[in-house]
């Protein structure tokens, strides 16, 4: 994994000389680098199983961990009874008939530049299995863990895009740790090998460097050359084999100078920087810094929290917190992010090749819960909101309904499949190619279509 610095001050420190070794000591999941973020060819490209003839194209995925209450932010039901329409109201936006939640008036701004997807819904209705469900398409653990046992977006694009394109092709920024390997959705292998497992970037990057002495390199190349052969040998699950993957290429990173400019904020215009502002701010203008330099895929993990109130995430239980008061305090600051990268992907020309993808893992219920005067809705997979800007596709439009209380889909039902052929046309990525999984069976990336109003 790719695991920088996660303590409280990370804002406040620079990467150490002990965190650069920690790099070139750890594994890097799926970081192929012989040349580390070179721009990838805009021609036609042979490529290996799975890829199709591409040009450079990127994706941000903005994941909205814990599942957004729609009924709170793009499909609120004005006339639905009060135990079900919530607090807030809809207003108008730059796209007649198209209208959000009053507290998003900087996107009701852009709604000419981004789709809305109302009718996903899917079948799992716990986070984890949600995660599994929406970011590979099947909601199947592996045996003992909380993580999917088929591979997600983040590690398809991994295995496909390292070998055709060359460079990093996906990375994820703002994990949380499990009871096992650290976590970001979207990252996780499944039953492939671990070397195409996404990295992850866990902190908020200002004024990041890598620096590292030429001698301490030498050191480290030695250090694995001297892994015993004959455990290697001996190694029947290939996991030694990964390990040496994870570290060649943990090195390489070390070594080349475009991942500091990538990561390296002082490369950017102040005046920017401040636009987006700290903390996750930081981490989305460094998403789009990856997806210009050439990277495939960049996932950020969108926390929940803001000043007054205890959520941490989007997962608005009033068993957890007072719903009202989180959203009070999350969505001005995720209205500006959102909003900031979108003008920014425009304003940079880069609107045609980067498909900017925010979501959650499921909505929430329509029949609001009550609790100690708090308000909260529980998990629900039978309808959410999905936004999407970019890639080059028709924007201004809303896509699919819900029936009166967003509680299921009314019109163009559509599953996380259909997203991520979505995806994957969009990245050149052959949505129906098929990996046999551990018993030999063939396994397609999605079972699903292209969303054609997105073509």
């Amino acid at each position: 994994m790719f695991h920088w610095d996660s303590d409280p001050l990370r804002l406040r420190r620079t990467i150490s000389r002990r965190d650069s070794l920690r790099v070139g000591m750890l594994g890097l999941g799926g970081l192929a680098l012989p040349d580390l973020l070179r721009l990838r060819s805009k021609s036609a490209i042979a490529g290996p199983q799975g890829a199709v003839a591409s040009k450079e194209t990127s994706v941000i995925l903005l994941f909205v961990h814990g599942g957004p209450s729609q009924l709170e932010t793009y499909d609120l039901k004005p006339e639905a009874p009060t135990e079900i329409r919530g607090p807030f109201l809809p207003i108008t936006t730059a796209v007649p008939g198209i209208d959000i939640c009053e507290h998003l008036p900087k996107q009701a701004k852009l709604a000419n530049k981004f789709t809305l997807i109302r009718s996903c819904c899917h079948d799992q209705a716990n986070h984890f299995e949600g995660h599994a469900r929406f970011l590979s398409g099947y909601g199947q653990f592996k045996p003992g863990s909380s993580e999917s046992y088929y591979p997600q977006v983040g590690a398809v694009v991994n295995r496909v895009l390292t070998e055709q394109r060359g460079g990093l092709a996906a990375v994820a920024i703002n994990g949380v740790v499990l009871n096992g390997p650290d976590y970001s959705p979207g990252i996780a292998q499944g039953f492939w090998s671990s070397q195409y497992r996404v990295p992850i970037s866990n902190f908020a990057l200002r004024d990041a460097s890598l620096t590292v002495e030429s001698h301490r390199l030498g050191d480290r190349l030695a250090m694995l050359k001297s892994f015993d052969r004959y455990q290697r040998e001996a190694d029947a699950t290939g996991a030694m084999a990964g390990l040496d993957v994870f570290n060649q290429r943990a090195i390489n990173i070390l070594t080349t100078n475009r991942v500091r400019d990538a990561f390296d904020l002082t490369k950017e215009d102040p005046r920017l920087c401040d636009k987006y502002g700290d903390g996750y701010g930081r981490e989305v203008l460094v998403a789009r810094r990856l997806v210009e330099a050439g990277v495939g895929f960049v996932s950020v993990r969108i926390p929940g929290s803001g000043e007054g109130t205890k959520a941490y995430d989007w997962d608005d239980h009033a068993v957890n917190w007072d719903m009202l008061g989180a959203m009070n305090a999350r969505l001005p600051k995720y209205d500006h992010v959102v909003s900031t990268l979108i003008e920014d992907i425009y304003d940079r020309g880069l609107d045609q090749n980067v498909l900017i993808v925010v979501t959650g893992e499921f909505g929430r219920t329509p029949r609001l819960e009550f609790k100690d005067g708090k308000i909260g809705r529980d998990h629900h997979p039978g309808a959410m909101s999905i936004l999407v800007s970019g890639g080059g596709k028709p924007m201004g439009q809303v896509i699919g309904a819900t029936d009166h209380h967003a509680a299921r889909p009314s019109q163009r039902p559509l599953d996380p499949h259909d997203i991520l052929a979505t995806i994957y046309q969009h990245l050149g990525i052959d949505h129906k190619a098929e990996f046999p999984d551990p018993r030999g069976r063939p396994i397609p990336l999605t079972r699903g279509t292209p969303i054609m109003e997105l073509a």
